[in-house]
């Protein structure tokens, strides 16, 4: 399940790191930082994307671990539709206020041009991604890892093909870009359509009643796991906002491990977006060993897969340089963090996976509470300090820090809460 849900979000990782490397090659550090600081933006609406797909996604699993497939159809349904009304009206706001956003990150000149383009012209398709994602997780929840991992495989590979006549055969630059996103996301929907609906035909008819009826029980888990999902934006605008004071040499260095982050630690992403589905389905059969079995396994594998990685960044930090054509400042910052700032997935690895154990045990307000702690107390002061004493790789380091005190204690309250859940509920 890893492996495939691996493929299909490298694949978008990788369309989005190839996006700022052709932009990187048209020669403006103004340019990527614009980028960089739009991506940031749109953190926010895709965390909120992802919680309404763990919303819907955990509650369709458990109705099929039960064995009750019209309870799963009508939640499908109905969530799709709570996810899309949702998503709209984020999109809605955050095109309204896009350039006052971009300028609270510290984006200035040409820069805030460049991210003001950038988000004119994705923010719109917001609505299309959340459907492809929930769709996506649906596909999960009945066991379909292949057809899940063509959702986003096939639109990436759309994308990469229109994203270089966009950006460098037709001189459209950041608004090419742009472009290609939008076009992914309606190849996103078309995919995840044919899967969950002609392939598995897990989604019901919406019906009004029915809609309105699972509202509450879709947002039991859904709002937890979007108020958990939007502290990582916003810890990461803290950190941007803390890397612009050192110019826009910094600014495209974080935009640059932005990008190089997804790909290289992609299966931690896929890891905890799947271990979902089977602590849901394994807590909808009372298979309460299986659920503490999963756990063990995810810590496990998370840390061994995050040192591996470390070291392969600290390795070939010199070629991601090169790659993007960075100098002076930028190639600098982006050396350090594949030096030293990769230890923070390490701990980042653990706390996702304790998470989607949370989201899927009816505990998701432990989701908030540890996200939110690493964002705010795990983030502010480290990273605030770390810039102060020690310029931008301090804030790197600031990083790191607030990770391993909270991912460590992550760690501890998943077992307990597991054992908890156990004695009550067998």
């Amino acid at each position: 399940m890893t492996a495939t849900g691996s493929v299909g979000l490298v694949a978008v990782f990788m369309v989005d790191l190839l996006s700022l490397i052709y932009i990187s090659w048209l020669g403006e550090p103004a340019l990527t930082a614009g980028v960089g600081f739009a991506s940031q933006i749109l953190f926010f609406s895709i965390s909120v994307n992802i919680g309404l797909s763990i919303g819907v996604s955990a509650l369709v699993a458990r109705a099929i671990g039960a064995h009750d497939r019209p309870r799963a159809q009508r939640l499908a349904a109905s969530g799709l539709t709570h996810s899309f009304v949702i998503a709209c009206v984020v999109s809605l706001a955050l095109f309204i206020f896009r350039r006052p956003a971009l300028e609270l990150l510290g984006a200035r000149g040409a820069a805030l041009d460049a991210g003001d383009v950038y988000l004119a012209w994705s923010v719109p398709a917001n609505g299309l991604m959340v459907l492809g994602m929930v769709l996506s997780g649906l596909l999960r929840a009945v066991g379909d890892a292949r057809r899940s991992m063509y959702v986003t495989l096939f639109g990436a590979l759309v994308t990469a093909v229109v994203d270089p006549v966009l950006i460098l055969g037709l001189g459209m630059g950041v608004r090419g870009a742009a472009i290609a996103t939008v076009v992914s996301r309606i190849v996103w929907v078309g995919v995840g359509l044919w899967g969950a609906v002609h392939v598995h035909g897990i989604v019901g008819r919406p019906e009004r009643k029915a809609v309105v009826r699972d509202l509450p029980a879709i947002m039991k888990i859904a709002l937890p796991a979007v108020l958990t999902n939007l502290a990582a934006p916003v810890a990461n605008a803290y950190s941007v906002r803390a890397m612009a004071q050192f110019g826009e040499a910094a600014v495209a260095a974080g935009a640059i491990i932005d990008r190089v982050v997804p790909v290289a630690f992609v299966v931690l992403f896929a890891m905890s977006s799947i271990m979902g589905p089977i602590i849901s389905q394994n807590y909808g059969a009372k298979l309460f060993d299986r659920v503490r079995g999963a756990l063990t396994t995810c810590f496990a594998f998370a840390a061994v897969y995050s040192l591996i990685v470390w070291l392969a960044l600290a390795l070939t930090s010199g070629l991601i340089v090169q790659l993007f054509s960075a100098h002076g400042e930028t190639a600098r910052l982006v050396i350090f963090f594949c030096d030293y700032g990769a230890l923070a997935w390490v701990f980042l690895g653990c706390i996702f996976a304790a998470n989607a154990a949370f989201n899927n045990l009816d505990y998701a307000f432990l989701s908030t509470l540890f996200n939110w702690g690493r964002a705010t107390l795990g983030t502010a002061p480290f990273v605030t300090l770390g810039a102060y004493y020690l310029g931008p790789e301090g804030v790197i380091l600031g990083v790191i820090v607030g990770a391993a005190m909270f991912g460590s204690a992550a760690i501890v309250t998943a077992y307990r809460v597991a054992g908890k859940v156990a004695r009550t509920k067998a």
